[in-house]
């Protein structure tokens, strides 16, 4: 009766009903289905760090491009407060999270709250000591980028000499992993003595408290090598206010460093691009969002570039141009 009725209200009526979304019961629920499938939240420690704001920023940006909305919030490396962000994914019933996590195990249990609400999670930068919890892991290759690093810094000692390492978190498998392989190289050269390691926490301030702590107990050491940007900007104040000319290289590629390459302050640094891991993270997020499955394996890792004066030109937001 509803049919005969419609159709002798002519053409002007159907248009009418269709603009009111009155079709039927199940195209309201996939319309609400569709609508929570276009959240994408991003989470990151903070964006006070150049580093996290890219990712932030890149995420972001495709994400939008693609057609989603955004939620952008930082756990500011606290898993408790990472533990609540995941919360507000699940309760907002986002399409996906992209993740950079705020410990390699503190993490995984609420990225299994986040599977078992069929959300997936997408982790750039840190990975996690679990496999089979989020969707995706992809990484700066950071065994490789610390080989470069060491290398350059190694040639920059000329191979001898005392030398000190700022690590970063314990929490982070990062730190651990760039330490390795920073001592994958230097520990091939006799000659090289690390007479002092010691963790900032991939802070700032830290590191340069800590760098005044060393350059006091060794005023002998002739290079500081960095687990990241942060802590190598922190080296480098405290090396300049004891005017010491003391080689000091970084990781991450970032700005602040690039500049200080480009004016003979810090050496050299490697390179992770930030942007481009955020923007795979948010790619593989659509794909899986559209066909339910990862097109990639979970594990993706993505080479780092050595910057140093010779192309700290080339370099931009954690990119080097024509590369």
């Amino acid at each position: 009766m509803f049919r005969k009725i419609l159709l002798a209200a002519g053409a002007a009526s159907v248009l009418v009903l269709a603009a009111c979304g009155g079709s039927s019961g199940k195209s309201d629920e996939s319309s609400g289905s569709a609508a929570a499938s276009k959240l994408i939240v991003i989470i990151t420690p903070s964006p006070d760090n150049v580093f996290f704001k890219a990712e932030q920023d890149a995420a972001s940006a495709e994400a939008k491009k693609l057609g989603y909305e955004t939620l952008v919030l930082s756990h500011d490396d606290d898993p408790t407060k990472q533990s609540q962000e995941i919360d507000t994914a699940i309760s907002r019933k986002a399409a996906a999270i992209i993740l950079d996590n705020a410990g390699a195990d503190a993490s995984v249990t609420a990225i299994q709250r986040a599977k078992d609400a069929k959300i997936p999670t997408f982790l750039v930068d840190r990975e996690i000591n679990k496999t089979g919890v989020a969707v995706a892991q992809i990484v700066s290759n950071n065994a490789q980028g610390a080989g470069l690093g060491g290398t350059e810094f190694a040639k920059l000692m000329g191979n001898k000499g005392e030398y000190a390492e700022l690590t970063g978190k314990a929490t982070d498998t990062n730190a651990g992993v760039r330490s390795q392989g920073y001592h994958g190289v230097l520990d091939q050269y006799p000659d090289l003595k690390m007479v002092a390691q010691q963790s900032a926490n991939w802070d700032q301030a830290e590191a340069l408290s800590k760098t005044q702590t060393i350059l006091q107990a060794h005023p002998t050491i002739k290079g500081i090598i960095a687990g990241n940007d942060t802590m190598a900007l922190g080296a480098f104040a405290a090396v300049q206010a004891a005017k010491k000319n003391i080689i000091v290289v970084g990781f991450d590629g970032s700005p602040d460093v690039v500049s200080s390459i480009l004016k003979d302050g810090i050496k050299a640094t490697v390179l992770q691009p930030a942007s481009k891991i955020s923007e795979m993270a948010v790619d593989q997020a659509d794909a899986y969002i559209k066909s339910g499955k990862a097109d990639q394996p979970e594990k993706q890792s993505v080479d780092c570039v050595l910057v140093n004066p010779d192309n700290a030109k080339s370099v931009s937001n954690f990119s080097v141009t024509g590369s």
